[in-house]
């Protein structure tokens, strides 16, 4: 395994634009930062606490979050995860996103770390099975 600590922290960093308002990618009407791309941005944040062996990976399993304020177009959004559970493989992280205003919101993250070619190819496997 890499070094894997706990209170290790990444963070994500975005803009929100017509990208990734509520409006373009379906979840809502409004021009305000999307639900999904909270969660993306999390989970972003999760993977960039990590230093990872190489052949190695993570891939997330389970997420429970809250979305607590709208953020409006043209504001800087941003997560940070904290590692705080090591059990083997499985890595739970502390949660919480904010805009330039206050925090907009929190959850609880797992991952597991996964070799990533054993992963790959199980995956791929399900494509030469429908065949």
């Amino acid at each position: 395994m890499g070094e894997l600590t706990l209170g290790a922290k990444g963070r994500a960093e975005k803009l929100v634009d017509q990208t990734n308002t509520a409006k373009t990618m379906g979840s809502g009407s409004l021009d305000v930062f999307a639900t999904p791309a909270l969660v993306a941005m999390m989970e972003e944040a999760a993977v960039n606490a990590l230093t990872l062996e190489d052949g190695q990976s993570s891939v997330g399993v389970a997420l429970d979050i809250k979305h607590t304020a709208a953020t409006p177009l043209d504001m800087k959004v941003w997560a940070v995860a904290e590692l705080i559970e090591i059990d083997r493989r499985r890595l739970v992280f502390k949660l919480e996103a904010f805009d330039e205003k206050e925090l907009i919101g929190t959850g609880v993250h797992e991952r597991f770390l996964i070799d990533a070619e054993k992963f790959m190819s199980k995956a791929l496997l399900k494509r030469s099975e429908q065949e």
